[in-house]
């Protein structure tokens, strides 16, 4: 058998071999069309381990025959970042196309890190590649980021880890040599958590569990049977790493401290990042409890920035105040709600048109055509509050926050009825 692993051998050589990511490689996408015109910017591609980010962007410098440098986040500094940025540029200097840097994990770069980048892509030096399976917005500073492109990778589908699969047993130089009868394909599925590189990994366990010589059986049982030692009951790149975080979450919301914190553990004995398990735990506070208990989000804020500069094994501790806190607090979604439906009032209502009353009027044409003309200014009026019309007049009178059972929420919403004498009843 080959020491190279089953994944890597079926990388694949084109953009036509790729599979998966419909919504980014077929023929009529924004990114297909901008490499078939061979003008291409800087860009992020996010999404969970096994998507084909890294896969992605080597087609994307293969299919455009540019210089391609690789940097990895993790073993990476400020010094290695300006050696192959001077590297590119030279290098770029003779070939057909700007150099492309593709950097793995960019979100485990420092800001110091990404500065170093932001004068080599704002200068048109190189183009920049970078895959991440964090959100950009909290881990790619804004410079860099609003230079970026971003496209968003999603788990294979079922029927894309089923091609994955076939290719492999059909077209791979070693396993197409193998008599492999594949019965059933959903355990290797399951346990891949939709990531290619797992599946075939957790394949070529199964296969080469087996006698070589014999007729080789993919069934359900027989995966269940050979991954049982093998599998991690904790992937942080995987499925259940969504999974148990989706546990910690519904536990908060759920107002169970204690299987708030025991999920917690299983996180944090799993090695799971505690930057990923502190931003749950902000976006929880603000959306399963929110108004209901303002204070929760300044607590899980105040957390977030304590993990960001302590490390672990400390952060341990922070987390576990954090997690019980917000588990036994009082819950109120009225703030996620409200949002929801504001979106969904802005989509089906389009564009309306500020209130003139309510625009800025800078210039003395913008004065002469009424902007701003009748806005009253609360603070001029008793109990800082004016009676005056907010909204656009198509939607006047919507009421967006509606309050749940908590007694905050209750008490904020009668202030607002009372306020406004029974317009948002």
């Amino acid at each position: 058998m080959s020491n190279i692993p089953l994944a890597e051998r079926l990388r694949p050589k084109t953009v036509e071999e790729y599979i998966g990511q419909s919504h980014l490689v077929s023929d009529d996408s924004p990114l297909l069309k901008s490499i078939n015109s061979g003008l291409i910017p800087s860009m992020i591609f996010w999404g969970p381990p096994g998507v084909g980010k890294t896969t992605l962007a080597n087609l994307i410098a293969n299919q455009l025959d540019r210089s391609f440098f690789t940097l990895s986040a993790i073993n990476s500094g400020v010094k290695d970042v300006r050696e192959v940025i001077q590297k590119a540029s030279t290098e770029g200097m003779f070939s057909k196309g700007t150099p492309i840097l593709f950097i793995d994990e960019i979100h485990r770069f420092s800001k110091s890190q990404q500065d170093s980048l932001l004068g080599a892509v704002e200068k048109g030096k190189i183009i920049l590649f970078g895959a991440t399976t964090e959100n950009p917005s909290f881990e790619v500073i804004s410079a860099l980021l609003s230079r970026c492109q971003v496209y968003v990778l999603k788990h294979h589908t079922k029927e894309d880890l089923e091609r994955i699969i076939e290719n492999a047993i059909s077209k791979d130089s070693i396993l197409s040599k193998l008599k492999i009868e594949i019965q059933e394909t959903e355990s290797l599925i399951q346990y891949s958590g939709g990531d290619a590189r797992k599946v075939l990994n957790l394949l070529e366990i199964v296969i080469n569990s087996q006698n070589q010589n014999d007729p080789i059986i993919v069934s359900n049982a027989i995966v269940k049977q050979t991954l049982e030692n093998n599998y991690v009951l904790y992937d942080k790149g995987g499925e259940q790493h969504y999974d148990i975080a989706s546990a910690l979450i519904k536990s908060i919301r759920g107002s169970d401290p204690n299987a708030a914190v025991y999920w917690l553990a299983r996180m944090i004995e799993g090695g799971e990042d505690p930057k990923f398990i502190a931003r749950r735990l902000l976006i929880s506070a603000s959306e399963d409890i929110g108004l209901a208990n303002p204070t929760a989000l300044v607590i899980a804020n105040n957390c977030f920035q304590a993990v960001s500069v302590i490390g672990m094994p400390e952060s341990r501790i922070i987390l576990s105040q954090c997690a019980i806190y917000l588990a036994s607090s009082a819950k109120g979604n009225a703030a996620y709600m409200a949002i929801n439906k504001a979106q969904e009032t802005v989509r089906n209502t389009g564009n309306l048109s500020v209130p003139l009353d309510l625009r800025n009027a800078p210039t003395k044409l913008m004065k002469e055509l009424g902007y701003g003309e009748d806005y009253k200014y609360a603070h001029g009026h008793a109990g800082n509050f004016v009676d005056m019309e907010f909204l656009p007049k198509e939607i006047k009178g919507t009421n967006f926050f509606e309050p749940g059972s908590s007694a905050k929420e209750q008490e904020i919403s009668k202030n607002i009825k009372e306020l406004w004498k029974g317009k948002y009843d």
